[in-house]
């Protein structure tokens, strides 16, 4: 039995999908003589995070059997001052879960990219980008350390700003990735002061060295004001994850990611970019645990986030766009969870949320393709027929989604309802309601796509805008073409992710929730926060969890969603545009998205811009060029001019000067130096 694991092996992990990426990168672009076609460009780039997967599997099964661990400084780069700046890996149970959920959802990305990008001319260019993105990814879960943590932090910032705008001649795809690169800009502002803080104070970036001085900086206050130092700490750190996680108000840049490609949409959406807020949290347990300040806030701002996201997806037409919303819900959900001091419920949904949405993402990419690049899910209806594997696929991935019994997003979901209902938090009223009802919300707008396309009346042939396809790429088909099924290259990951989609709840709720699992990863103050302990005594067991569920108010809010969805779009199709004839001012204010954009480009950009712009205009220009510079140079032209009279050459004028020089001392100390 293993009490350590290998650093070389551990380093092969994320060093296998960066050495994929610098190989299609480089040799398979006009960058560096495109040497390497396409077909080895894609087997490099899988191998990389096939080795990874493996290595990372393995990885779990020493940490959850043999209880191995790893807490090692691989490298340092530089010491300043005493601060240690390292780079070093931290394997405990969080972070050999996401190990495996990030490389294998990566893994699935890879395959189904060969089908979906076949068409593509940047193919090679897209494989190095998403294998750069696993790497980013890894380095930023396995860091024990603040310095690593925020270099992965902000690779997967710009690898995601490389994927978005993928398309770079698509302005639309150009804006996304500059709203997903500010925005996060915003977020990382606040997450780098939190840093800064902490190695100001503790005088450490490594992990295990803060938490040890977690009590001490507990204790003092930040000067200048009554907050407790550690609370604004974590405020700091949480603003980082309101940006990477996509939470209220920072969450603007995530549905337009869909611009770009499909896959990376799942990629960054289920197993990357918008987990690493979360799981950064879930990370700093010891001291978010030390402010019920900061933790109501997350609970608050996590509750914003899963509802009135939420509401956004039921308008949505675009089938990408929908998945989008949820995620930002779901996101919600896990933030929640976080405030509520459930971490390992927080990441506990983060696992099963991942390989569902990554299925639901890659689901709806199989039906774009199927479509012929037709995204508006009005135009599609009766595509079970056509398209059976993306049918039931979908099917399992929606029912997960919305918390069905023994379905994984069941018991993720049902527990955070129940943490958030033990919080006694200031704020854990008002999310109790919100992750309820966003119960019914995720059901109704899951299950109006799932009917819209698959069920009902085929549409696709009456498309008006068929010839404008949002996510074409090129593949020139004719539009009034039935569906058809993918290649398996594209099937084969749906079903692969439909499994853990359908039993990794059921598996793993026991062992990750009131197990040992994360017992060294994740520390919870149960004397001030009860939540945990009471779900611990209500859980006896997955089978009669899912028992008791059809007696609870989300089973049946769940129906009643996926009841609504089906009267409205099957029964009663007409319903839906009556009713938005009589709510138009509301369906104008989610249409609009809470006009958060409009605020972020006319307020907040417009009055950047101007401040620039007035401090361009008015100090550069006016102030330090023309009052300073240029005005310096003309006050000694004009105090010389004043001067110059006096430097005539006639004694007489000398001799003045010099009586008023007299006159003047004499003045001073007579009259004014007594």
């Amino acid at each position: 039995m293993s009490s350590t694991l290998n650093a070389s092996t551990l380093l092969a992990v994320p060093l296998a999908p960066l050495a994929g990426a610098v190989l299609a990168g480089i040799f398979g672009t006009t960058f560096g003589g495109n040497w390497i076609g396409r077909r080895l460009a894609h087997s490099l780039t899988i191998l990389g995070v096939l080795v990874a997967f493996i290595l990372s599997a393995m990885t779990l099964k020493s940490v959850a059997l043999d209880g191995a661990r790893f807490n090692e400084t691989l490298y340092t780069w530089m010491v300043v001052g005493g601060l240690r700046m390292e780079v070093g890996f931290l394997v405990d149970g969080l972070t050999a879960m996401m190990m495996c959920v990030v490389t294998f959802v990566s893994l699935m990305v890879h395959i189904y990219t060969i089908g979906y990008m076949e068409d593509d001319d940047g193919y090679n260019r897209f494989f190095a980008y998403i294998s750069l993105f696993t790497f980013s990814m890894l380095m930023l879960v396995m860091s024990n350390n603040f310095l690593q943590l925020f270099f992965g932090w902000e690779a997967v910032g710009l690898v995601s700003y490389l994927l978005i705008g993928f398309w770079f001649n698509k302005p639309t795809a150009i804006f996304a990735n500059m709203k997903a690169f500010l925005v996060n800009r915003v977020g990382d502002f606040g997450f780098i002061l939190g840093i800064g803080l902490i190695a100001a104070y503790a005088g450490t970036l490594n992990y295990s060295e803060t938490f040890a001085k977690a009590g001490e900086l507990g204790k003092l206050g930040f000067p200048g004001t009554d907050w407790m130092l550690v609370t604004v700490i974590c405020i700091c750190l949480f603003i980082g994850a309101m940006g990477k996680s996509a939470q209220f108000p920072l969450h603007v840049w995530l549905p337009d990611s869909m611009e770009g490609p499909t896959p990376i949409s799942a990629l960054i959406h289920a197993a990357t970019m918008v987990t690493a807020g979360i799981f950064m949290v879930a990370r700093m347990s010891p001291l978010f645990e030390l402010s019920d300040t900061a933790l109501s806030f997350i609970l608050v701002v996590g509750a914003i986030t899963a509802l009135f996201m939420g509401f956004l997806g039921i308008i949505q037409n675009d089938i990408k766009r929908v998945v989008a919303y949820s995620t930002l819900s779901q996101l919600g959900y896990m933030t929640v969870a976080l405030g509520a001091s459930a971490y390992s419920v927080a990441v506990f949904h983060l696992m099963t949320h991942a390989f569902f949405k990554a299925l639901l993402f890659l689901a709806a990419g199989s039906v774009i393709m199927g479509m012929h690049h037709n995204q508006d899910i009005r135009w599609m209806g009766g595509v079970r027929k056509y398209m059976p594997i993306t049918w039931i696929t979908s099917l399992l991935g929606s029912l997960a989604l919305i918390g069905t019994p023994l379905f994984a997003g069941f018991y993720s979901k049902d527990s955070i309802i129940e943490a958030v209902a033990e919080s006694h938090l200031a704020g854990a009223g008002f999310a109790h309601f919100a992750v309820l009802a966003g119960v019914f919300v995720t059901a109704f707008y899951s299950f109006r796509m799932y009917f819209l396309v698959f069920h009902g009346k085929e549409r696709f042939d009456q498309n008006p805008d068929a010839h404008h396809a949002h996510d074409d790429h090129g593949h020139g088909h004719d539009d009034h073409h039935e569906p058809h099924e993918s290649p398996w290259v594209v099937t084969a990951p749906l079903l692969l992710l439909a499994i853990p989609s359908v039993v990794i709840g059921f598996m793993t709720i026991q062992p990750l929730l009131f197990g040992d699992f994360f017992k060294d990863a994740i520390f919870v103050n149960a004397e001030k926060h009860h939540a945990m302990e009471e779900l611990g005594k209500l859980f006896h067991g997955p089978v009669q969890m899912a028992v008791h569920a059809f007696s609870t108010a989300p089973f049946w809010l769940a129906l009643a969603g996926v009841a609504l969805a089906y009267y409205m779009y099957m029964v009663n199709p007409a319903l839906p545009a009556a009713m938005k004839a009589r709510v138009q001012p509301l369906y104008t204010l989610l249409e609009n998205k809470y006009y958060m954009d409009w605020i972020n480009e006319n307020i907040l950009a417009r009055g950047a811009r101007a401040l620039g712009t007035g401090l361009w205009k008015g100090g550069d220009q006016a102030m330090i060029d023309g009052a300073i510079v240029n005005g310096s140079w003309k006050l000694v032209g004009w105090v010389s001019g004043l001067v110059r009279w006096a430097q005539s050459g006639y004694l007489y004028h000398y001799a003045f000067v010099m009586i008023v020089g007299v006159f003047v001392l004499m003045t001073y100390f007579v009259w004014f130096n007594k």
